[in-house]
C-alpha cells in the first residue's frame, strides 16, 4: 500500500453490497481490507420546525461505534461526512425536509473515515437521492521515513506522523472535504491530494462495476 514517487496508488481490496436493509430508504455495506462499515439513509422525511430550512433539506449524520457510546472523535467524523454529503446532494429539490444517514462501524482496521464516506455515497445512490456528483474517500498516511501510504491499516496509521483523509468529487476530481492531523509540509499535503485524486479513479470505477453487477442480476 506504499506509494513512492509517481507510481500508481495501491488500495486494499473493496467489497460492497447495496439494498441489504429493508427499513431504510437506501443502504450499503462497504469493506476496505478488514475495515467494514454499514450505512443506512432515511429521507426525504418531515423535519422538526426548529430544524427546518425553508429552501433546502437538512442533513443529519449519526456514527455508531462498534462498542460503547459515540465520543468526540465520532462527532468530528460526523461533521466531515455531513459536509461532504451536503456538498454532493441537490438538497434544494427537497426544501423543508430532512435526510438522516446512520453509519455503523462493523470493524476498524484503519482508513475508517474514508470507508464511512464510501459507504455513505453508495447508500445515497441506493436511496435514489438527487446528487450533483458522487464522492470517494481516500486516506493517506505519512510514515517516519516520509513515505506516503494510501488506505493505511490501523498499524500503519499508528506508526505514521501524519494522517489525511480527502473526499474527492467524481466530476472534476476536486477536494470536497479534508481532515488532517499530525505534522506535514505543504509539499507533502499537495502530494497526498494528488495521490488521493488518482486513487479516487479506482474507487469510482468500483462504484460503476458494483452497480452494474447489481442491476445485471435483476434483468
Amino acid at each position: 500500500m506504499e506509494v513512492c514517487g509517481s507510481s500508481s496508488p495501491t488500495l486494499r481490496e473493496f467489497g460492497c453490497e447495496q439494498n441489504l436493509l429493508s427499513r431504510p430508504d437506501g443502504s450499503s455495506s462497504f469493506i476496505q481490507g478488514d475495515t467494514s462499515v454499514l450505512a443506512a439513509v432515511y429521507g426525504p422525511a418531515e423535519v422538526k420546525v426548529s430544524k427546518e430550512i425553508y429552501d433546502r433539506a437538512t442533513m443529519e449524520v449519526v456514527i455508531q461505534p462498534k462498542v460503547g457510546v459515540p465520543s468526540v472523535r465520532e462527532r468530528a467524523r460526523e461533521q466531515c461526512v455531513r459536509e461532504t454529503c451536503e456538498a454532493a446532494l441537490l438538497s434544494k429539490l427537497h426544501p423543508r425536509s430532512s435526510f438522516t444517514l446512520v453509519l455503523q462501524v462493523v470493524h476498524d482496521d484503519g482508513s475508517l473515515l474514508s470507508c464511512f464516506l464510501n459507504a455513505a455515497c453508495m447508500a445515497l445512490m441506493d436511496g435514489g437521492l438527487p446528487m450533483g456528483c458522487l464522492f470517494a474517500g481516500v486516506t493517506c498516511a505519512i510514515n517516519g521515513e516520509g513515505q506516503i501510504i494510501t488506505d493505511p491499516t490501523a498499524v500503519q496509521e499508528k506508526g505514521s506522523r501524519a494522517l489525511m483523509t480527502f473526499a474527492i468529487d467524481s466530476t472534476e476530481r476536486r477536494v470536497m472535504m479534508s481532515s488532517t492531523k499530525g505534522s506535514f509540509t505543504v509539499h507533502e499535503l499537495q502530494k497526498c491530494i494528488a495521490i488521493s485524486q488518482k486513487a479516487s479513479e479506482k474507487i469510482f470505477q468500483f462504484y460503476r462495476d458494483s452497480v452494474r453487477r447489481r442491476y445485471s442480476k435483476t434483468l
